[in-house]
Formats: structure tokens, sequence, C-alpha cells
């Protein structure tokens, strides 16, 4: 496949849907994961115009960051800090509707306003999470997590 997008607007389910088998056709005869998960944050900016899309990654007691797209970010969190660490302790995704509202927010920016964390495994463990960041107040819900959970399973 072309490293081009398909850009689609209307409604999110069906912006996700067009965009899941593109990111499948970009991975596909890939099995380098930072290429991958270059490749899906890139994807997700472009389609969303997400304040921040990247990748975290499991490195002993910590997370640290990975491919992503945005403004710096914060480079190291605590397992069970903020809401990345929280969402890898507690093995399960994070909606933020108001990430001041977080108690223990790791505010790498103050311009991220809500947040959803998805953790991702490889062979039962989680390996990373994939963090995505809004300008916006309650920009994420189900449909986010279902969608972007269904993208990770690419990995």
């Amino acid at each position: 496949m072309a490293e081009d997008l398909n850009i689609v607007t209307g409604n999110k389910e069906d912006q996700y849907d067009t965009l899941f088998p593109q990111i499948k056709a970009l991975l596909d005869g890939e099995d380098d994961l930072i290429a991958n998960l270059a490749n899906i944050a890139a994807a997700l900016k472009e389609q969303f115009n997400f304040f921040w899309v990247g990748f975290y990654l499991v490195k002993n007691d910590q997370l640290v960051l990975g491919p992503f797209q945005g403004p710096v970010a914060c480079t190291r969190i605590r397992y069970n800090k903020g809401v990345c660490g929280t969402a890898w302790a507690e093995e399960k995704s994070l909606i933020v509707p108001n990430v001041e509202e977080f108690p223990g927010h790791i505010a790498c920016s103050s311009l991220s306003k809500s947040e959803i964390v998805i953790p991702f495994y490889k062979n039962e463990q989680i390996i990373g999470v994939l963090d995505v960041d809004s300008s916006k107040i309650a920009d994420f819900d189900h449909i986010d997590e279902v969608k972007l959970t269904r993208i990770l399973s690419l990995i």
C-alpha cells in the first residue's frame, strides 16, 4: 500500500472503520514494532487531529516514551503513576474526560484536557500503552476505546 491515507469525515465510528483497513495494510508484512507503532500514531493523528498520540513501552518498572505524534512529551512514567501508569497497573483502558480531575495526573502539557489510555499485549503480558490526548474536554468515549483496541490488536 502507498503510504498515503484516505482521510474521511463524518461520524467517529465511520472514521475508525475507514482507517482500520488502511492501518492494517500499512502493518502487513512489517514485523518491526517501532515502525508499526510509528505508523499507527501518525495515522491516528492525521485522521483525527488529536492533540497528542503516542506509545509508552514497558521497560523494567517504567513506561518509556516510544513513537508519537505531537508536542514533546514526558519521557518516563512510573508504574501506577498518572493515567498511563495507572492503566498499566490496573491492566485496563482508562477514559479521562477531564485530566485535571484525575488524581495524580502527569501534565506533560497544559493544553491536554482529556485522555484515553489503552494497554496492549504480547503473549498475554502488557508491553506498552497507547496514549491519546485531546485539547477538548470529554473528547473520548466507548467508541474510541473499542475502535482503538481493535487497531491495537493488529500489533
